[in-house]
C-alpha cells in the first residue's frame, strides 16, 4: 500500500472513530466505509473465538439443517419473564430476580435511568456507558484508579469517598474494562458489607468467565450476592464469553421489586428470537459441557499471550483477569499511530485508548484471540515498536 493511500485511510479511520464516539467502529463499518482495507485479525472486539464457533455449530445443526430458522425468525419471541425463568434454572437463582436485556448496554441504561436519582460513584477508567447514560440532573463522582498500583481498587480510599459523597448508586466492573483488574469474590463481599446503605450496588461481571481464582479455573460469578444483599444488581453480557455480540443478549440479577418495575416500564418484548434461542441453548447440558472445555482452553491461551507480550520492549502490560490487555506505550509511542500501523501494515485491528477518561499516558487495548493469531499479534506489535524507536 502506498504512503498516500495509507494517509487517506488514516483520515477515514479518524472520521469513523469520531462518529463512533467513545466506542470503536465495528468491523462491518470499517469494511463498508473504507475501500481496500484488509482486516486479518480483530483484536478490538473482546470475545472467545472458540465459543463463537461452538454457538454457530449448534445454530447450524438445530436451525439450518433442521429447517427451523424460518420458524425462529417468523414468530415473536417469548416475553422477558418467560425467558428469564429459563435462564434462572441454569443459573440456579429465583426467576423473580432475573431480567433479560437486549445486550448489557440496554440493561445499564435501564438501571441508571430507572433507579439512579441523585448521585453515582464510578471507578475510572471504565466502560463509558456507566457515565454517558446518566441523566443531566444526576451528579457523577469519579474514583480514579492508580496506574502505579496496577489499577487495583484501594478499599480504604474508596469507602472514604462513599462516606463523603453519599451516592445512591455505585458501580464495580470486575474484571474491569479496559485494564482487566479483578476483585476477588471474598474481597468484594467485604466491600458489600460496608455498602449496605447505598441504594444500588451495580456489579458488572461481563468478563467473569475469563477470571479464575484457582489452578482448576473453576467458573466464577457474583450472582449469589443478590439474595444476601438486596441492594446488589449483577449485570452480565454474553457478547464477550460466547462471542455473539450480533444477537444482543445479556441479563441482570436484582431484587424482585426492581425486575417488576422494569417489566412495567417498557421491557416486555425486548430481545429477538435468535437471542431467545441462545438463552434456551444455555439449558442444554451438552452445550454447557463443551463450552466449559473451550472456556478453560481459551484462558490458558490468553495466559500464554500475556507471557509473549511481556517480552516486548518499550511497552508495559498491566495484569489482567479478562481476555484482553491494557498496554502502555513508553518513550513517546503514540496510541493512534500504533493502532494505524498495526491495522494498515499487518491487518490487526485493536483499540486506541486515547479517548478513555481516567487514563494518563499512551495506551492501547488488545484482545486475546486463538494461539496462532496471538503469535501474529505479538510479532506485529514487536515490529511496530522496534521500527518506531529506531
Amino acid at each position: 500500500m502506498h504512503n498516500q493511500d495509507k494517509k487517506n485511510i488514516e483520515n477515514q479511520l479518524r472520521l469513523l472513530k469520531e462518529k463512533a464516539g467513545s466506542h470503536s467502529p465495528s468491523i462491518s463499518s470499517l469494511k463498508s466505509e473504507i475501500e481496500g482495507l484488509e482486516i486479518k485479525i480483530d483484536a478490538c472486539f473482546l470475545s472467545n473465538p472458540y465459543a463463537t464457533e461452538l454457538f454457530f455449530e449448534y445454530l447450524y445443526n438445530d436451525l439450518i439443517l433442521n429447517n427451523r430458522l424460518k420458524e425462529v425468525l417468523e414468530f415473536y419471541p417469548s416475553q422477558n419473564r418467560i425467558i428469564g425463568s429459563i435462564l434462572a434454572t441454569t443459573l440456579q437463582v429465583s426467576s423473580n430476580n432475573v431480567f433479560i436485556g437486549n445486550g448489557a448496554t440496554e440493561i445499564i441504561q435501564a438501571l441508571i435511568h430507572n433507579f439512579t436519582r441523585r448521585k453515582i460513584l464510578i471507578n475510572l477508567p471504565t466502560f463509558s456507558p456507566y457515565y454517558e447514560f446518566v441523566f443531566p440532573n444526576v451528579e457523577i463522582v469519579y474514583n480514579y484508579l492508580d496506574k502505579n498500583e496496577d489499577f487495583v481498587l484501594d478499599k480504604e480510599i474508596y469507602l472514604k469517598k462513599v462516606k463523603q459523597e453519599k451516592p445512591d448508586t455505585v458501580v464495580f466492573i470486575t474484571p474491569n474494562n479496559p485494564d482487566g483488574g479483578y476483585i476477588p469474590k471474598n474481597d468484594l463481599e467485604e466491600l458489600l458489607k460496608d455498602l449496605k446503605d447505598v441504594e444500588q450496588v451495580i456489579i458488572d461481571e461481563s468478563f467473569i468467565h475469563f477470571a479464575y481464582e484457582n489452578d482448576e479455573m473453576n467458573p466464577l460469578s457474583y450472582g449469589s450476592f443478590v439474595e444476601k444483599y438486596p441492594n446488589v444488581i449483577i449485570v452480565k453480557s454474553f457478547s464477550k464469553d460466547f462471542g455473539i455480540a450480533g444477537i444482543r443478549a445479556g441479563y441482570a440479577l436484582m431484587a424482585k421489586e426492581k425486575v417488576d418495575h422494569l417489566l412495567r416500564h417498557g421491557y416486555l418484548w425486548n430481545v429477538s428470537s435468535l437471542a431467545e434461542y441462545f438463552f434456551r441453548l444455555l439449558a442444554d447440558q451438552s452445550f454447557l459441557e463443551k463450552y466449559e472445555k473451550i472456556r478453560v482452553r481459551y484462558i490458558k491461551e490468553t495466559r500464554n499471550f500475556y507471557e509473549l507480550l511481556k517480552k516486548i520492549p518499550e511497552i508495559k502490560i498491566y495484569p489482567s483477569k479478562a481476555n484482553f490487555f491494557l498496554i502502555e506505550l513508553l518513550n513517546s509511542l503514540e496510541p493512534d499511530e500504533m493502532t494505524f500501523r498495526l491495522l494498515l501494515d499487518h491487518g490487526i485491528y485493536c483499540r486506541s485508548c486515547r479517548d478513555k477518561i481516567g487514563l494518563k499516558g499512551n495506551f492501547i487495548r488488545i484482545a486475546s484471540r486463538k494461539n496462532e493469531e496471538n503469535q501474529m499479534i505479538t510479532s506485529a506489535l514487536k515490529e511496530v515498536v522496534q521500527s518506531r524507536i529506531r
